[in-house]
């Protein structure tokens, strides 16, 4: 069998290494370290809109950082919080850790995020029902494709609601000349292992205020009080990111342009060799307004006009020895949120029905992409 073609692989730079030296050379394999402090600054740097500077602070996970701004909200029990239906569960499990209700919207479909629509008919029904306005909105720029933030943003701002901006999968991505990660109130970072690029686990959370990067700092450091000794008055989590993870993160930021600009050859690679092919379309950008990193390549299948679905596809890459991926279930379909409001139609529904994720990772060669295409020709019964 011919080797295994995955769906995104961890892809080192080779400057990875000389960092997580320094981190044992010096003994600083913990929690902390210059290696965090770096890799902070140069997600800050990366990430910064010119006149707008934003403060990071590396954590354990994009979750801890949905979880964090949360906290610096005073999001609490029973208050309510707007998530994107059509995402992966870590952008909304992170409500339900504080006690309060997801309140689900769909997506529209451009870019297949948060209907600018549906989010304002939420935030109406809502005040009507519960007397106040939902206190948080999470919108997600999914498989790196940018939100439609001026509108997210200008709704938000008429009913004064922030916005946490999960980025989770979007590093890089442009939305109107600026990173994805700076619109809300609070930006979310991921560097899981199959992100564009990885800490081995990680996430960061981005803060327009300095005093918010210090209190979440504050939070992920179990909230030890400044004392000699070892006080808390509220509780806290152990979230920060290790000094060594943080010394992968520095080693792949300076490949991180590289990375990208390889994921969006593969992407026109896929497009120009399929789109030919009748049923078969892609996640693409609206307008040049929207530059998406394109973290993982997204294939829409019409099994009427193909003769074969989405599933049976990826069925047929599996025993070719080619890992593929479903897209995620919108939230509002899942049964650990069954009792959750949704707003909205069916759109992402109808785009979790027929999505599939094709191999993205930026090490895969012309090779591997012609190998993905030939399987997925072979499968098609109509073409």
């Amino acid at each position: 069998m011919e080797k295994k073609i995955w769906l995104s692989l961890a892809h080192m730079g080779g400057e990875e290494q000389r960092f997580i030296k320094e981190a044992f050379d010096t003994n600083w394999v913990v929690p902390l370290g210059p290696n965090v402090d770096a890799f902070e600054q140069m997600l800050q740097t990366y990430v910064t809109q010119e006149g707008e500077p934003l403060y990071a602070v590396a954590l354990s996970s994009g979750t801890a950082a949905i979880h964090l701004a949360l906290i610096l909200l005073d999001v609490h029990p029973n208050d309510e919080v707007i998530c994107q239906s059509f995402t992966f569960s870590a952008s909304a499990n992170p409500i339900v850790y504080q006690g309060a209700k997801p309140i689900f919207v769909d997506s529209e479909e451009q870019t297949w995020n948060m209907s600018p629509k549906y989010l304002e008919k939420a935030i109406v029904d809502r005040k009507k029902i519960k007397g106040s306005y939902p206190k948080a909105i999470i919108p997600v720029h999914l498989y790196g494709m940018p939100a439609m933030m001026d509108e997210i943003l200008s709704i938000a701002a008429h009913y004064e609601i922030p916005v946490i901006e999960d980025a989770a999968e979007a590093l890089g991505s442009i939305y109107k000349g600026r990173k994805c990660g700076s619109f809300g109130h609070f930006g979310i970072l991921s560097f899981n292992g199959n992100k564009i690029i990885t800490t081995s686990g990680g996430g960061a959370l981005l803060c327009k205020k300095p005093e918010h990067a210090q209190r979440a700092k504050f939070f992920a450091t179990q909230a030890r009080e400044n004392r000699p000794y070892y006080h808390h008055e509220q509780i806290g989590y152990n979230y920060r990111m290790s000094n060594v993870c943080a010394g992968i993160g520095r080693g792949q930021m300076l490949v991180l342009d590289e990375h990208m600009q390889r994921r969006k050859q593969i992407h026109q690679y896929y497009v120009d060799a399929l789109q030919h092919i009748p049923g078969l379309s892609f996640m693409e950008r609206a307008s040049s307004d929207f530059d998406s990193n394109y973290w993982l390549t997204c294939m829409l299948v019409d099994e009427e006009k193909t003769g074969i679905s989405h599933d049976a596809i990826r069925i047929a890459l599996d025993k070719a020895n080619i890992e593929s991926r479903l897209l995620w279930k919108p939230m509002h379909k899942q049964p650990v949120f069954s009792d959750c409001p949704f707003y909205g139609e069916s759109t992402s529904e109808k785009i979790f029905n027929q999505g599939l994720c094709l191999p993205s990772g930026s090490s895969l060669s012309n090779k591997d992409i012609d190998r993905v295409v030939n399987e997925i020709k072979k499968s098609i019964v109509n073409l």
